[in-house]
């Protein structure tokens, strides 16, 4: 049975819904290249891990929703290839419609598929790969199993970094994190959770990455000019929380 869409706007603001009134995704209509959920922009912090103007060169997202992420690097890393991994039709064909996914095969390729058996059958290496899949009640599924998160590991290249939104409703973030720890070996960071109570992981592979969070905040600096996209306060939220200490992110 196909998962029912629905379409709100409310104060200018589009969202969209699989047949509830929670929200998967949701773009300002003024501007419908900006992140306008925060989880979204948290998410985007992996550019302050990865700094280099050229990365990523590759990105994998599973899950479309409202084709935030998509657009976001589609618009500001444009030497990125991007495929994009979603289960359900109906998805691709409103983030089409009603939230402005540009059509371009070349650098922006849609497959309709379940992103575990997709990355499974997959033998292509990423730069980044972005987790945000969800059902209509909000469960990831085999999307936050121990041997999706070692796929995961095995399809990121020696730069790479996974960042996976995870909600923790009663169970908290502890099993999925502890999940993540393990394909990775320990190298990951959990980002404190934001208002809407999604809390973004991010797992790395390749050189450790030690940053001052002086220098992270001179980055957001550069990355809001550059993009619009303001990552500071993230940063003031990250410096007060226990995975930082010392005023140093590592991973």
């Amino acid at each position: 049975m196909a998962t029912p869409i629905d379409i709100s706007e409310e104060a200018g603001v589009r969202y969209l819904h699989f047949g509830s009134d929670w929200i998967q995704g949701a773009m300002r209509i003024a501007r419908p290249w900006a992140l306008e959920l925060d989880y979204t922009r948290e998410m985007m912090a992996c550019l302050l891990l990865r700094p280099a103007p050229e990365w990523p060169r590759s990105a994998l997202l599973i899950g479309l929703g409202a084709a935030s992420l998509a657009k976001f690097l589609y618009r500001h890393r444009p030497q990125a290839k991007l495929a994009v991994v979603e289960i359900e039709p109906a998805v691709v064909a409103a983030a089409r419609h009603f939230f402005k996914l540009p059509e371009d095969p070349a650098r922006l390729k849609i497959e309709i598929a379940d992103g575990v058996e997709w990355l499974a059958n997959c033998s292509r290496t990423f730069d980044l790969i972005l987790v945000d899949g969800f059902d209509a009640d909000a469960r990831a599924g085999a999307l936050d199993t121990l041997p999706f998160y070692q796929a995961c590991r095995a399809h990121l290249g020696d730069e790479g970094l996974l960042a996976v939104n995870l909600l923790g409703h009663n169970r908290g973030f502890k099993g999925s994190i502890e999940r993540i720890r393990s394909a990775f070996d320990g190298r990951a960071l959990l980002f404190p959770s934001c208002d809407s109570g999604n809390a973004i992981a991010f797992a790395a592979t390749g050189e450790p990455i030690r940053a001052p969070m002086a220098d992270l905040k001179t980055l957001a600096q550069a990355l809001k000019k550059d993009t619009g996209l303001n990552l500071l306060p993230t940063l003031t939220r990250l410096s007060q929380w226990h995975t930082c200490a010392e005023g140093r992110l590592e991973l």
